[in-house]
């Protein structure tokens, strides 16, 4: 009997789409203990107070934003290990390869926010949230497009994840300069005169100490942290540093073994809790008015057609134009399946509504994660949907 409940997890875990399984299930079951009598337990598990003390130094917290805060900081270093790769030598080395997904990116960024400004624009308040929509979650998407199986051509999964490469790199830039404040001048010079240098002299060097980088990671982690600017970006930050190539093993790249270890610990640790601690919507007592809000509408209307004019719209005219063509084994049809599928900006989405308002302590009766449940969901089922109309049953990966 083990054995068989063995083989049956072995293979689940080696399933491309079971990070997006287990995604959603944490997700699910967030929602379901936020509508039963177990609420009280999940608020009180999520709320948890949690302190780290060293004399007079102290970082206190919520279980809530320890997660995400730290545990986010660690997959923010994975976007970092794969973007450094991609650059140097995956396929955002060539060019060729850049155009068309970094062009949908724009617009799968610009035209959500706008839309989501549209209906906020007389809110204050409520504007704080217009990089919610932006986002694209690469996990679900991914997860979504391999239920088609060996009918999605190489070249979809390709565009795909390059442009939600481009995605997180124009998130990271929009945490970065509009989601910081109370700025500390004397953490960040820690960072930048101390923590960058060494991590520099490390690379220069070709040190190959995981647990080297991860010290200084750290204690750039905790300077960012106190310093007022986002102390996911730390992650980013050591990322860049990780050298990509050792001198010293041949064939061995530093790297890629990093990425290698993390991938499975985010995929089937970090981006589950994250959600588990973030999608637990109370359903009790919404009504019309909640439902209609201009925040949660605007992200819903944005994540859905935004993200769907957005990518799709800046691709078409970037080809037009004779910028770039259109990727070998794609269609018009399955472009723009594609970009509806973009849509699902789930874990990205909850994560900067956290920091829009959460963690700004701003009290108001919306809830935004309505918004980012139903535009992901309608984006998803409708790119899903899609594509499996538009791609034909017995083609094969190219």
């Amino acid at each position: 009997m083990n054995g068989l409940k063995e083989t049956f997890l072995s293979r689940f875990f080696k399933m491309e789409s079971a990070s997006g399984i287990l995604l959603m299930f944490s997700a699910v079951l967030a929602v379901v203990l936020a509508n039963t009598p177990l609420e009280t337990y999940y608020d009180l598990l999520i709320d948890t107070p949690v302190e780290i003390r060293i004399g007079t130094f102290e970082i206190a917290k919520p279980l809530l934003l320890w997660i995400n805060d730290g545990l986010m900081a660690i997959f923010f270093f994975l976007v970092g290990l794969e973007l450094k790769r991609e650059l140097i030598e995956g396929e955002l080395s060539d060019k060729k390869n850049i155009i068309l997904p970094a062009v949908g990116a724009t617009g799968g960024m610009l035209i959500p926010a706008l839309i989501y400004v549209y209906f906020n624009i007389d809110n204050e308040l409520a504007l704080n949230g217009w990089a919610i929509p932006a986002a694209t979650d690469i996990a679900f998407a991914l997860g979504i497009l391999t239920l088609l199986g060996s009918r999605v051509p190489i070249s979809i999964k390709i565009f795909l994840t390059s442009l939600a490469i481009f995605d997180d790199v124009g998130a990271i830039i929009i945490i970065a300069i509009f989601y910081t404040d109370n700025i500390s001048l004397t953490a960040l010079i820690i960072v930048a005169a101390i923590c960058v240098p060494i991590l520099f002299i490390l690379n220069k060097r070709n040190n190959e100490s995981k647990s080297l980088y991860m010290l200084i990671g750290l204690v750039m982690w905790v300077a960012m942290l106190k310093s007022g600017v986002h102390a996911t970006l730390a992650g980013v930050i050591l990322a860049i540093f990780i050298p990509l190539k050792s001198k010293r093993k041949e064939n061995h790249s530093p790297l890629k073994s990093m990425e290698s270890d993390l991938h499975t610990v985010v995929a089937f640790f970090v981006l589950p809790i994250f959600a588990f601690a973030n999608a637990g919507i109370s359903f009790s007592g919404l009504s019309s008015e909640q439902l209609l809000h201009s925040v949660p509408l605007g992200i819903a209307l944005g994540l859905f057609i935004g993200k769907q004019i957005g990518v799709f719209g800046f691709c078409w005219i970037a080809i037009k134009l004779n910028m770039t063509s259109i990727p070998k084994g794609m269609s018009w049809t399955t472009l723009y399946g594609t970009a509806a599928l973009c849509g699902v900006g789930f874990t990205m989405s909850l994560f900067i509504g956290s920091l829009a308002f959460e963690e700004s302590n701003i009290n108001m009766f919306f809830d935004e994660r309505l918004g980012i449940i139903i535009g992901s969901l309608a984006s998803g089922i409708v790119g899903y949907l899609i594509l499996r109309a538009s791609l034909p049953a017995g083609s094969k990966e190219n």
